[in-house]
């Protein structure tokens, strides 16, 4: 969520920490600010809004200096606005924080018996205070901000910067993602490469409990315990961090765009050219494994509904998903013979690496599906399978959902392959089609026009129900959620045999129901239901190939023609028509397409 960048170089720092934060928007954000010394003095500027009011404000309020820090703020704690915004100053140190401190409110209670009070509404204030609470009383800056980590509950990334110290940074790491990065001379923090990119491709990923001493000689680490630690330096490649927009209006547009090509990228990696699916059996033995459980949250947990699919019906393996705020806290037994699963896409999404520690020691395996394998969730994983979606900046995840569905797809066959429940020749037949998906999504996307112009016709709509039966049921879950992030409209998802049972009552002339049906072995109930809808005069979007919309007739509202696919892939394909309705309808609106409002990329707090 919030983004956090240091800097100790040989070049003014302002400007570097701009442009890293502009490299950081895609997490979300409603104020940005940075703190430099400047012979040897702690200054610091905050703007409320987009960083581009920051950038005006440093050209009428300058700040010198080559050492810094910088911070997009995600609200949590007390409202945007200047003073809440980060970093925050007391005394001879700036803070800049992502996450949440839990015990801010004992810290504070405690630091008031000292007469020290609080201009903020935010817990990490009083991070700054209670270090230069310590530094009053005589211990050095490294030492204040250590003694103030071991007070510290909850989840955090920290950096720290001191009035008179030109070649230092304090940083540390508890639940929220922090990295440094080794330059010539040179060295920075940042919340992720992405964030660093322009400055170096030689990243040191902090593991949890880790606390930084950064200079611009290099970096000491010690873990938790206070031992120090030599964590490895990678190289990461410019091209996976490179973040532009190819011409596109939007980075979700660009995205959109590039599925052929991702999808084809994730492919490449897992099915073979000569029909093998390309996940070790040494890596993970399905005959292992009775039973699955896949944890996620919001887009992802939609991938796994579709899993769930999958692994029932061709595996034969039973899969429980849960929503990872809730898998957490219900504390559910996991039996013997469990495979776990989690997906997400950056990998640092907190309930889902939580809910992944509950189950260590628990699960037989933890398998996990990221984007980003230096993620903590990859790291903490028995094994990782990533993605290959490449770097996904806007809000709204797209190609990360097609990736993550067709890696699950490939994972679903290979268990059906180890449990006997797959033939040769039906196996040549799924990476068959599979192979064509790229080429499916290219004529999905040749829709574009007409998706744009029932977009139009949904921008009018306060309401919107999306229809969906078996395989199509999560796709209908995750247009719905596409649209209400991107557009602000109200929109609900059914499966579509639950209508009778409540959802028909809001139906009537103003209200658009989309319905996902390709012409499957469910598509005459689904036809059923979209009859019950138009006879009270709900107006149909049917999402469907070329023998389903002729089997609908005249009566719907709007079409959206689709490329006929194996039933089996059908989510992939139609994740299409349900990604560029939101983003259409959302221009059309004339919504922040890329960052929502109140939504962040990377939940890293609860």
């Amino acid at each position: 969520m919030c983004g956090i960048v240091g800097v100790l170089g040989e070049h003014e720092a302002a400007p570097i920490l701009v442009e890293a934060l502009k490299r950081l928007e895609y997490r979300g954000y409603d104020s940005a600010g940075i703190a430099t010394i400047n012979a040897g003095t702690l200054d610091r500027r905050r703007a409320v809004g987009k960083l581009v009011n920051l950038s005006d404000l440093l050209v009428h309020e300058p700040l010198a200096g080559k050492a810094g820090i910088g911070h997009t703020r995600w609200a949590t704690h007390g409202v945007p606005s200047v003073g809440n915004a980060h970093p925050h100053k007391a005394g001879k140190v700036a803070v800049v924080h992502n996450g949440i401190i839990e015990n801010y409110r004992e810290i504070r209670t405690e630091l008031a018996t000292h007469g020290i009070g609080f201009e903020t509404e935010t817990d990490t204030e009083t991070v700054a205070l209670l270090t230069s609470h310590y530094m009053e009383q005589g211990a050095n800056a490294a030492e204040a901000a250590f003694q103030t980590l071991d007070r510290l509950e909850g989840a955090f990334a920290l950096a720290f910067l001191f009035d008179g110290e030109v070649d230092l940074i304090v940083a540390a790491r508890k639940g929220s993602p922090l990295a440094i990065g080794h330059g010539d001379g040179e060295m920075f923090v940042g919340s992720d490469a992405i964030a660093l990119a322009p400055l170096t491709d030689r990243i040191t990923y902090l593991e949890e409990g880790d606390r930084a001493i950064v200079t611009r000689a290099g970096v000491e680490i010690r873990d938790q315990n206070g031992t120090l630690a030599n964590r490895p330096v990678k190289v990461v490649s410019i091209e996976n961090t490179r973040v532009d927009k190819a011409g596109h209006k939007h980075f979700m547009a660009k995205e959109i765009a590039e599925q052929p090509k991702v999808v084809g990228d994730a492919l490449g990696q897992y099915v073979t050219a000569n029909g093998n699916i390309n996940i070790s059996d040494k890596a993970i033995d399905f005959a292992e494994f009775d039973r699955i459980v896949m944890v996620a949250c919001g887009t992802a947990y939609y991938a796994c509904l579709v899993a769930k699919y999958w692994f029932e019906q061709i595996a034969r393996l039973p899969v429980e998903v849960d929503i990872a705020s809730e898998f957490r806290y219900r504390e559910p037994p996991i039996p013997a013979r469990t495979l776990a699963i989690f997906v997400s896409q950056s990998g640092e999404t907190a309930d889902t690496l939580a809910a992944l520690r509950y189950c260590v020691g628990k699960a037989d395996r933890i398998l996990s599906m990221v984007n980003v394998p230096e993620s903590s969730i990859g790291r903490e994983s028995d094994m990782s399978l990533q993605i290959h979606a490449g770097v996904e900046v806007s809000v709204a995840s797209t190609k990360a959902f097609t990736c993550q569905l067709t890696v699950l797809l490939a994972l679903a066959l290979k268990a059906a392959e180890a449990g006997g429940h797959l033939s040769a020749e039906a196996r040549s037949d799924h990476l068959s089609a599979m192979r064509g998906l790229p080429a499916a999504i290219s004529l999905a996307l040749d829709q574009t026009e007409t998706i744009h112009k029932a977009a139009l016709r949904l921008a009018e709509a306060r309401d919107v129900l999306f229809l969906g039966r078996g395989l199509m049921y999560p796709l209908a879950l995750e247009g719905a959620l596409k649209l209400k992030e991107l557009s602000y409209i109200h929109a609900e998802a059914y499966a579509s045999g639950e209508l009778k049972h409540g959802p028909i009552a809001l139906i009537d002339k103003h209200m658009p129901v989309v319905v996902m049906a390709p012409r499957d072995s469910v598509f005459d109930k689904t036809l059923s239901n979209m009859q019950e809808v138009m006879a009270r005069k709900g107006k149909v979007i049917l999402v469907s190939d070329e023998p389903g919309i002729a089997e609908a007739g005249d009566e719907v509202w709007s079409t959206i023609r689709m490329p006929t696919v194996a039933p089996i892939l059908a989510p992939i394909l139609y994740a299409i028509p349900a990604q560029l309705l939101a983003y259409h309808t959302a221009v059309a609106k004339g919504t922040d397409v890329d960052q929502p409002r109140n939504l962040a990329k990377s939940v890293t707090v609860e």
